[in-house]
Order: C-alpha cells, then sequence, then structure tokens
C-alpha cells in the first residue's frame, strides 16, 4: 500500500462527534492512522502548510465549521493539483438539498448525513473505511 493511503483526516469540531468515529474507526481491521483537525483553516494547514506530509488514503469532512466551513476547505482541495483526486467524503449532520448539491459540484466523492443512532453511526463510519481504504483503488496523487 502507498503512504499515507492507509490513513484517514477527520474534520470534525464537534467532540462527540471525533470520539465516535475514532471509536468506530478503531474496529476496523486493520486499524488506520487517523488524523484530527477540528476546523476549516487548520485543514488547509495540514495539507498547504510548511510541514510536508503524504495525502492520507481518506478525508472525512463535515461541513459546519468555524472560521472556514466544509465546502470551503473541499473548494480549495479541488483546486490544488496535490489535492484535486484526493477521496473526500462530506460527512455531516446536514441533509440540507443545497448543501449536497454545491459538496457535489466541488468535488465530493460521496455526501453521508450522520446518522443519529449510535450504532448507525458506528456501522457507516467503519463501512465508509473499509469501503475506501480497502476496496478503493486510488489514482495517482
Amino acid at each position: 500500500m502507498r503512504v499515507g493511503y492507509s490513513s484517514i483526516l477527520l474534520v470534525e469540531d464537534n467532540p462527540d462527534d471525533e470520539k465516535m468515529t475514532l471509536r468506530a474507526l478503531k474496529k476496523c481491521e486493520p486499524v488506520p492512522i487517523v488524523e484530527v483537525v477540528r476546523d476549516g483553516p487548520a485543514a488547509i494547514e495540514y495539507f498547504f502548510g510548511e510541514e510536508e506530509r503524504p495525502n492520507p488514503g481518506l478525508v472525512l469532512l463535515d461541513l459546519k465549521l468555524p472560521m472556514l466551513n466544509g465546502l470551503e476547505v473541499l473548494e480549495q482541495l479541488r483546486a490544488n493539483e496535490k489535492t484535486k483526486k484526493l477521496p473526500v467524503v462530506v460527512l455531516t449532520s446536514s441533509d440540507e438539498t443545497p448543501d449536497i448539491q454545491r459538496a457535489y459540484a466541488l468535488g465530493a466523492n460521496s455526501y453521508i448525513c450522520k446518522p443519529v443512532e449510535y450504532e448507525k453511526y458506528i456501522k457507516v463510519v467503519q463501512l465508509l473505511g473499509i469501503y475506501w481504504l480497502e476496496n478503493n483503488k486510488h489514482p495517482e496523487c
């Protein structure tokens, strides 16, 4: 597996959702490396800051973020050669049609509304990890 492709960047400002997501991903085999950033500017810094990092295999991106929302982050990721092919799954509480349409227009690979029920949330996150890190074939990016 190529460097970075077994890792996930979680962009999430809600501590409870962060904990649930991390708990779900720990149940995956193999357990992915997960890094967390809690706002839009931190996500941009992760990719384009001074510290050189390999792209993760997947970005789980919330929309409702402080300072720079998830759609703005997605727009910047798709505008840059380094990150334009990076798998980005919007994982958010918003089921608003304009958010869904805008996310896909900006190049989201998938849009998932966070299930309210704990067990469903855990299952959805586990399936995302399995699909994107184990089954999906990545382009060179």
